[in-house]
C-alpha cells in the first residue's frame, strides 16, 4: 500500500521559499517584492534613459544612503520607489567601514525589484570593497559589520534547520554555511572570531552573500555617454574588453573561475583602485590618458568615479570629462551631506545637493546655478541643483 504523502512532499517549494522570506524579513526587516519570472541580463552597454542618477560610496551607512536616493526622487517616504523609468547607477563600496552592509544589499535588492516593475533600473557596480571582501581581505570592517554579519549567520543556519525538516527540498541537501571555514584565525581576538568566520562564509566565492547580491554587480559600464566604473579605466583595460571584464569578475565571484587577473581587480591601477582622475587639484590629473581611454569607447564623452573622497562635494576635471562622486557621505568616512550626479536625456549633467547652504530662506523649491566646472569654488552638499555644460 502507498505510503500517503506528507505536506513536505506536496509543497517543497512553498516550503523553501517561506523559509527564504522569513530569513531575509529576520535579518533586514524587509519583505521583497517577487523576483521577476525572468531576470534581465546583466550588460555592460545600454542607450541613454530620459533620466540618469549616479551614487557614490556608501560604505555601510544605511541612513546615509536612503538620504541619497531621496535626494534624487528615487524613494518616498516609506523608502518605496518613486523614481519612474530613471536609471540609476551606485558605483560600489556598499561594504565596509559601518555596520549596515547586509541591510544596504537588501534595501538595494528591494530597490532593484521596485524600480523594474515601473520601468526603472538600478544598476549595482563592484568597489575595491567588494573586491577585497570576496578576497577574505577585512582591514576596513568595523566591529558593527562583523556581528551584522554573525547576526545573519545565525538566521540563515535557522534557515538551514528549517528546510532540512523537510527531505529533498534543496537538491542535494542543505549545505552547510561553514563548510570549509576554518575554526579559528591567529592573531584575531576570540570575541570576533564568530563574526569573522561569518563574513569570511558569506563573501568567499559562492558564498551565499556574494553569490546573491555580488554577482549582479559590474565592474564597468557604458550608459550612452557616460562610463561608470569605481576606479578609472586605463587604455589596456579598454582593449581587454569591458564585457570581458564583466564576465570575468561575475564568474570569480560566483565560484566559477578560481582566480581573476589582478590587473583588472588588485593593485593601483586597476579599475577598482585607480585614482589617476580622482586628485581634486587638477593639476595632478592625467587627463591626456583620459581622453585617450574615452576616444576608445564609442560616444564617450566623460568617466563617472567614486573611491576618492572629494571635499569638496561632487566635482569634474579635465573640462569634465572626469567627474568625481565620492562625498564620503558615510559615518564611517568623514560623514559628508549628500550628493547625488543626474543626466539627462539631452546629456545636462547637474550635482543634487543636500547643503543646507544652498536653501533660499524656507522655500523648498530646488534652484539652479549654471557653473563653468563641476563643484569648484562653491560650498559642499541642501536640496539644489547644480547645472553643468557638458
Amino acid at each position: 500500500m502507498e505510503e500517503p504523502k506528507t505536506l513536505c512532499d506536496n509543497i517543497p517549494a512553498l516550503f523553501s521559499s517561506f523559509v527564504d522570506t522569513f530569513v531575509d524579513f529576520s535579518v533586514s526587516g524587509l519583505f521583497l517584492p517577487p523576483k521577476p519570472t525572468i531576470s534581465p541580463p546583466q550588460k555592460t552597454i545600454y542607450t541613454s534613459p530620459n533620466r540618469l542618477i549616479a551614487i557614490g560610496d556608501l560604505h555601510g551607512d544605511l541612513d546615509k544612503s536612503k538620504q541619497a536616493f531621496r535626494l534624487a526622487g528615487l524613494i518616498d517616504l516609506n523608502d518605496r520607489w518613486c523614481g519612474g523609468d530613471a536609471t540609476v547607477v551606485q558605483v560600489g563600496d556598499v561594504l565596509d567601514r559601518g555596520g549596515d552592509e547586509i541591510k544596504i544589499l537588501y534595501f538595494l535588492e528591494k530597490l532593484k525589484r521596485e524600480a523594474g516593475r515601473s520601468g526603472g533600473n538600478l544598476i549595482t557596480m563592484n568597489g575595491n570593497h567588494e573586491i577585497m571582501n570576496v578576497d577574505g581581505d577585512f582591514r576596513y570592517v568595523t566591529k558593527m559589520g562583523l556581528n551584522e554579519f554573525r547576526v545573519w549567520a545565525d538566521w540563515y543556519c535557522v534557515g538551514n534547520v528549517m528546510k532540512s525538516l523537510c527531505n529533498g527540498v534543496l537538491e542535494g541537501g542543505v549545505r552547510d554555511l561553514y563548510d570549509g571555514v576554518p575554526l579559528d584565525f591567529p592573531g584575531v581576538k576570540a570575541e570576533i572570531v564568530d563574526g569573522v568566520r561569518a563574513r569570511v562564509a558569506a563573501l568567499r566565492p559562492n558564498g551565499p552573500i556574494a553569490k546573491r547580491f555580488l554577482t549582479t554587480n559590474v565592474t564597468v559600464l557604458v550608459i550612452g555617454d557616460s562610463v561608470f566604473v569605481h576606479g578609472g579605466l586605463l587604455p589596456h583595460h579598454v582593449s581587454y574588453g569591458l564585457e570581458r571584464i564583466n564576465e570575468e569578475v561575475r564568474d570569480w565571484i560566483g565560484g566559477f573561475k578560481e582566480r581573476v587577473s589582478s590587473e583588472l581587480v588588485r593593485g593601483r591601477n586597476s579599475l577598482v583602485w585607480l585614482r589617476r582622475f580622482s586628485d581634486e587639484l587638477a593639476k595632478n590629473c592625467d587627463c591626456s590618458t583620459l581622453e585617450h581611454v574615452l576616444a576608445t569607447i564609442p560616444g564617450a564623452k566623460r568617466m563617472i568615479m567614486g573611491h576618492t573622497i572629494q571635499e569638496k562635494g561632487i566635482n569634474g576635471v579635465c573640462n569634465n570629462k572626469a567627474i568625481r562622486i565620492d562625498v564620503g557621505m558615510s559615518r564611517g568616512c568623514t560623514n559628508g551631506l549628500p550628493e547625488v550626479l543626474e543626466i539627462n536625456g539631452k546629456s545636462e549633467v547637474r550635482i543634487l545637493t543636500s547643503n543646507a547652504l544652498y536653501r533660499n530662506g524656507y522655500k523648498s523649491s530646488i534652484e539652479t546655478d549654471v557653473m563653468k566646472g563641476i563643484g569648484f569654488g562653491i560650498p559642499q552638499h541642501g536640496p539644489k541643483q547644480v547645472e553643468v555644460k557638458a
